[in-house]
């Protein structure tokens, strides 16, 4: 029999909130620990409740989703963050994920694909919907133009520590961010340099003085 995996609802609407607690202790594998309107008091929660995911949606008064998610990451928390919401454009999906989001589904997910994501996020795996993957495959596949300057501040941070020959774990505990975020940091730095693999960004780091002067 497998592991109750405990639960924290973070979203606006009182009707949703109590629509997913029903649906998931109805289930009898789930154990929803609380629930909260907004991502400050989600994060509150979190660090009090400690459950094994968050349901977290996106857009929310006195507090949105993303903030949230890189809060916890910031601070640690064991926790994995599944976002649930009604939004799935660049603007809401790609900083999602960046801030540390395990996965993210849409609200019209079925049950069953909602359990499965609950239960793949509580180990660890990154789940999508398929809207979301297109979407990401899409960007992925389509790369910005390479320019010095075209790198955020956390992907230059990333790049930096690749250059020094960290691996992806101890990149993600040395900048308190997920594994999976890394991944999607190195993704979008690949693009950007036109490159293929961590070697070829590093040259092209180098080259480019993003990192400096090689020695």
């Amino acid at each position: 029999m497998q592991p109750e995996i405990s639960l924290l609802i973070v979203d606006d609407h009182p009707v949703v909130r109590d629509g997913l607690r029903g649906m998931f202790e109805a289930d009898g594998g789930f154990r929803v620990l609380g629930e909260a309107p907004n991502g400050v008091e989600g994060v509150a929660l979190a660090q009090r409740l400690d459950p094994d995911v968050i349901l977290m949606d996106l857009r929310m008064p006195g507090g949105g989703g993303v903030d949230a998610i890189a809060e916890l990451a910031r601070r640690g928390a064991r926790s994995r963050v599944l976002v649930l919401t009604t939004y799935d454009t660049d603007t809401d999906t790609l900083p999602a994920i960046e801030a540390g989001a395990t996965g993210y589904l849409l609200k019209d997910a079925p049950r069953e694909e909602l359990f499965a994501a609950v239960r793949a996020a509580a180990e660890g795996r990154t789940v999508l919907s398929p809207a979301v993957a297109g979407r990401l495959v899409t960007r992925v596949r389509t790369p910005a133009a390479p320019a010095d300057d075209s790198l955020s501040a956390r992907e230059r941070e990333v790049l930096a520590l690749v250059a020094q020959g960290t691996p992806n774990r101890e990149i993600a505990a040395e900048l308190f961010i997920s594994e999976a975020t890394v991944k999607t940091h190195l993704t979008h730095i690949y693009a950007k340099l036109g490159v293929k693999d961590r070697a070829e960004a590093v040259a092209v780091g180098y080259q480019r003085a993003i990192l400096g002067t090689a020695i």
